[in-house]
């Protein structure tokens, strides 16, 4: 069928609405009627050449939530009228990670910037409709599209009860941001948190070590407006830089530093690293879930004897360690009981036509996540 999608070119370059066609579901698959899409700023990755995709063009979008309108056979049981949200880590749920709790990991996402079929690299759901030219998509789900087709294995049943505008945010930020502090930071009752970034990611960052229970929860950003949301969504403290924000937890730990330093800064460089470093505590934590060039090889400005002697690490965090088929289920009950706020992140939404106009939005600092409305 066809359908409307939002496409990158080339590198660096802008998005632009084009005529898609899609096809129908396979086995295993379903398509999906999409409701809402986050704008998150992995997609702007592509766009500035951050990350770059196994073919042009690239359909982008991987924060999202729809209606199912197509569903072949499938091991989930997922039929038409379903409410879906995407997750962009896909779980097959029998690999060695997902079979040991760690579907973040799980072996098929060793496709995901292929833009094909997992299991034929020749093989695209998306084709332009005028050429037939062959499309990617993003992480195997592209969700600035109106309508996408994708494996089951990429989405996770909802309620219908619960809006998709909301929910949409649950397939990447909000999972990303809350588990790096819940799961990969191990926030505990009484810590003191930075967070270093407060956009889309960084924002449940907050949240998450609020509900973990940390007593001092430092939010780190240039823009004012960022800082305010912050304090609104649980953050104890908010400053512009790390320096500030790295004197207030020695203040709140009697000179030993903050528990874990959390960094989902928009662009990732070496010094941000260096930066959190300095501002743990001996045994603390710098939890790292931003991204930046991918291709970037500069060392980390980090002292081997600082790890060695205080015992400091370094976690990386994908998704915030998360398992998407039950942390996002227990996140629609955290945003039903009134705990998880998602309404409140949404500070903007668009018409699938002004994508570009979001993106500038994010470089400007007005959004803290903007949100693609489907008519």
């Amino acid at each position: 069928m066809e359908t409307r999608g939002a496409i990158i070119r080339e590198a660096p370059g802008k998005y632009e609405v084009v005529d898609l066609d899609v096809d129908d579901p396979r086995e295993g698959e379903i398509q999906v009627k999409l409701v809402a899409s986050g704008m998150c700023h992995s997609d702007d990755h592509l766009a500035t050449g951050d990350m770059r995709p196994g073919i042009y063009p690239f359909a982008g979008g991987h924060e999202g939530a729809g209606i199912v309108t197509g569903a072949s056979r499938n091991n989930k049981g997922i039929k038409e009228g379903d409410h879906v949200i995407f997750s962009f880590l896909p779980s097959c749920g029998h690999c060695r990670w997902c079979a040991t709790g760690q579907q973040n990991l799980c072996d098929l996402g060793a496709g995901l910037m292929t833009g094909a079929r997992w299991d034929d690299p020749t093989s695209f759901r998306l084709k332009m409709a005028e050429s037939g030219q062959p499309v990617g998509q993003m992480l195997g789900i592209s969700t600035f599209c109106e309508t996408t087709t994708v494996t089951v294995d990429s989405v996770v049943k909802v309620p219908k009860d619960v809006p998709l505008e909301a929910l949409c945010l649950l397939g990447c930020s909000v999972g990303t941001g809350w588990g790096a502090a819940v799961n990969s930071g191990g926030v505990e009752p009484g810590h003191t948190t930075i967070v270093m970034g407060v956009g889309g990611v960084g924002i449940n960052a907050v949240q998450g070590a609020a509900h973990a229970g940390a007593s001092h929860i430092i939010a780190v950003d240039p823009v004012p407006f960022k800082r305010t949301k912050a304090q609104e969504l649980g953050a104890t403290d908010a400053v512009e830089s790390m320096a500030e924000a790295t004197e207030l937890a020695k203040k709140f730990t009697n000179g030993q530093g903050a528990d874990q330093t959390i960094v989902t800064v928009g662009v990732i460089q070496p010094d941000h690293a260096g930066e959190a470093m300095a501002s743990i505590r001996k045994g603390g934590t710098v939890v790292i879930t931003a991204l930046g060039n991918m291709a970037e090889t500069r060392l980390l400005p980090v002292s081997l004897a600082d790890i060695t002697l205080f015992q400091k690490r370094i976690q990386g965090s994908l998704f915030g360690e998360s398992n998407a088929n039950w942390d996002v289920l227990r996140q629609v009950e955290l945003y039903r009981s009134g705990v998880l706020k998602l309404d409140e992140l949404i500070t903007r939404t668009y018409t699938l036509d002004e994508v570009a106009q979001g993106y500038q939005d994010m470089h400007d600092g007005k959004n803290i996540r903007g949100v693609i409305r489907f008519g």
